[in-house]
């Protein structure tokens, strides 16, 4: 071959699969002059737009037509690649959640990741990691005050000589009550796993149960894997803040990873255990996007590398709890409070018979004023934010509903501007009428009451007392949380109004009495996992009171105190109440003794979505049925419209898929999701498919 021949030889070609996070089934295929490592991020076209996704496969063909396959434009290389481990991970919450591979990796990622123009142009600086690395280094700040370990009774002994000793995967339900000492389990194992050169994934439910957590972890941990070896990850953080926290995780610097449900897909190279704490909480479920369960994901990440993970809980979810009664998960408990402090005593006020005085009865407000004497703090638990759910006119019954969706306004009172009427579900906001719109009467009153206007009424009863609320509308600022929890934990609170935003987690050392009103909302919710959200939420307010000092007391208001609910929390009884509840699910062929699906169809018009799910429901039983082996195994239910139809001038209809098999599910799943985009298209609805659905 001549020197101008050799010269006109064309470069190798190499063929790159790579995920992008696009509505479509995806990888794509695309060209590149030598390999790509299969774990890194790339910059590709697609259509008119440059897009960054993550190379899955390196084919040795591709899978359409070479010529009109376009090539990469950058490899990116600023960090290491994703693992095998972290590509199994993905791969597999994209099969069972029926989801694009490129819309599970991508969204997981810091948004600084996956923005093309952090990485185009002269101002870019090499794109966002080496901005991060080429900041200066902040001075050294002085490593935490070492905590002195405190004696382990014997079940957290126990506890941690069980989990010390496991080799390889193992899930272990930790059961124990409120106070019992959970968190010191999970310090002495985690020490272990550290001390052998693994990293550890501890998982909390709620962003604001963190910086009591961390500070802990400090303490404790950081002369084990120094003042860089913890790291924090949640969606409170900042782009950057996230992007460091990212970054050291998946270099391997960050040895402690604690973070909320998205932590779970945190790059961790050298993962040695998985901790959930509060595995119960349904904030492990996102309910937008991929509606993944973080704590079902971390079981199997913890199976797919074969290392123990621990969940914790004084209520565990049925789920949790039926696995550990059939044996595939080994149960631990803690029956008893770390400290020397009884369980609080509980008791039920039944306010059928009495005369209450704003939503709040004789029993309740004497208690109040007693712990006052004693100086001891109180918390009032209400569920629901506001002034008031609904605004209402005496005269004609007109109430304050949305414009825009199926639901009331809820009464908010806004400091120094007046009051104002905001929908909880699409953020709609209004001034208060002057006068009914109906008929003019300006005798207009607020029904039922929120947090704002319980803080209210306590104030004029007990005018004396440091009154402080906790909930969603008082803790928007950055910051903010963490600030009013501060003065909780100094004693500069006296009386604490908060929503379930403080039932969990919070070691309140002067807290003395709960009150909980407005509990029986939940009993006869429509959802048949009402009882045991309301079970666990109680027992879980329940256990603020009396941690420190003992002799807690509990009241709960209801007018239904014969409720096998209530009548269990008397007695602190979970594994009674889980008894009753698994026996009940189980004769009406409810989770977890079957598998559900849900399809979710939203158009301008209830009709067009109903037609939709209609034509979904049939769609096994037409031309396609070729495609649904097995589908006598499988339940379609009719499509039926949601308990809140519209939501932002949008209309929403569902339809439930159900299964004794879990495999029978997914097959039928899998099939169905592929026809679903065509049927969508041509009825012009936006649908969602969501697998283990908590809400129906």
């Amino acid at each position: 071959m001549s020197e101008a021949q050799a010269t006109m030889t064309p470069p190798a070609v190499c063929w790159v699969r790579v995920a992008l996070d696009v509505p479509l089934p995806g990888p794509f295929d695309y060209r590149s002059e030598a390999p790509v490592t299969v774990g890194l991020r790339v910059i590709v076209p697609f259509g008119r737009r440059k897009l960054i996704g993550v190379v899955v496969d390196n084919p040795a063909e591709p899978s359409y037509d070479p010529k009109q396959i376009r090539p990469i434009e950058e490899v990116l290389d600023d960090l290491p690649p994703f693992d095998e481990g972290w590509l199994r991970l993905a791969r597999f919450a994209a099969d069972y959640y029926q989801r694009p591979l490129g819309e599970v990796m991508l969204p997981t990622l810091p948004p600084p990741l996956r923005k093309p123009t952090a990485y185009q142009g002269k101002r870019s600086a090499g794109g966002p990691v080496a901005r991060l690395d080429g900041r200066k280094r902040k001075a050294a700040r002085a490593p935490a005050a070492a905590d002195e370990p405190p004696a382990l009774n014997d079940a957290q002994r126990t506890a941690v000589d069980t989990i010390g000793a496991l080799d390889g995967f193992k899930p272990v339900l930790l059961h124990g009550v409120t106070g019992s000492g959970k968190t010191e389990v999970y310090l002495r194992t985690a020490e272990k796993v550290l001390a052998a050169g693994r990293q550890v994934l501890l998982m909390v439910p709620e962003i604001n149960l963190t910086p009591q957590l961390e500070g802990a972890l400090r303490a404790r941990l950081e002369a084990l894997v120094g003042p860089d070896g913890l790291a924090v990850m949640h969606s409170g953080l900042s782009d950057g803040e996230r992007l460091q926290a990212w970054t050291r995780a998946q270099r391997g610097q960050a040895r402690m990873l604690l973070g909320t449900r998205m932590s779970v897909f945190a790059p961790l190279g050298e993962l040695g255990l998985i901790v959930v704490d509060e595995e119960h909480d349904a904030s492990y479920k996102q309910q937008d996007g991929l509606r993944y369960s973080a704590r079902d994901l971390a079981v199997w990440r913890a199976h797919d590398l074969d290392i123990p993970v621990v969940l914790g809980s004084a209520t565990p979810s049925l789920e949790t709890w039926q696995h550990a009664e059939r044996g595939r998960y080994l149960r631990l408990g803690l029956p008893a409070r770390a400290r020397a402090s009884s369980l609080p005593s509980m008791r039920l006020v039944d306010t059928r018979r009495l005369q209450m005085k704003h939503g709040m009865s004789p029993q309740l407000l004497e208690a109040i004023g007693q712990r006052l004497e004693r100086k001891e703090q109180s918390l009032i638990f209400l569920n629901r934010r506001g002034y008031s759910p609904v605004l209402h006119c005496q005269s004609c019954a007109w109430v304050s509903n949305c414009p825009r969706c199926t639901a009331f306004t809820v009464l908010h009172r806004n400091e120094g501007r007046g009051h104002r009427l905001q929908c909880h579900h699409c953020g709609y906001q209004a001034p208060v009428p002057r006068a009914c719109p109906e008929c003019g009467d300006q005798d207009l009153a607020p029904m039922g009451r929120g947090t704002q206007r319980v803080e209210e009424h306590l104030a004029e009863l007990f005018p004396g007392a440091r009154i402080l609320r906790i909930d969603a509308d008082s803790t928007r600022k950055k910051g903010s949380a963490e600030a009013l929890f501060a003065s909780v934990h100094a004693g500069e609170v006296d009386i604490l109004v908060g929503t379930q935003m403080v039932a969990k987690g919070h070691d309140f050392a002067r807290l003395g009495l709960v009150g909980v009103l407005n509990a029986d909302s939940m009993l006869f919710a429509h959802d048949f996992r009402a009882p045991e959200r309301l079970f666990a939420q109680l027992m879980q307010v329940a256990g603020r009171a009396g941690r420190h000092q003992g002799n807690g007391e509990v009241l709960i208001q209801t007018g239904y105190p014969e409720q096998p609910v209530y009548q269990a929390l008397l007695r602190h009884d979970y594994a009674g109440f889980a008894r009753h509840a698994l026996h009940e699910r189980e004769s009406t062929g409810l989770p977890p003794f079957v598998y559900q699906a849900l399809l979710t169809a939203e158009a301008r018009e209830l009709k067009v979505a109903q037609e939709f799910l209609e034509r979904a429901r049939v769609l096994p039983e037409g031309e396609w049925a070729a495609d649904f082996p097995g589908l006598d195994a499988i339940m379609l239910y009719d499509p039926v419209p949601l308990r809140v139809v519209r939501v932002a001038n949008i209309e929403r209809a569902q339809l439930l898929v159900e299964s004794g098999s879990r495999p029978a599910l997914q097959a039928f799943l899998a099939s169905w999701s592929h026809h679903l985009p065509y049927l969508a298209n041509e009825a012009r609805v936006r649908w969602q498919l969501e697998v283990d659905p908590l809400e129906i």
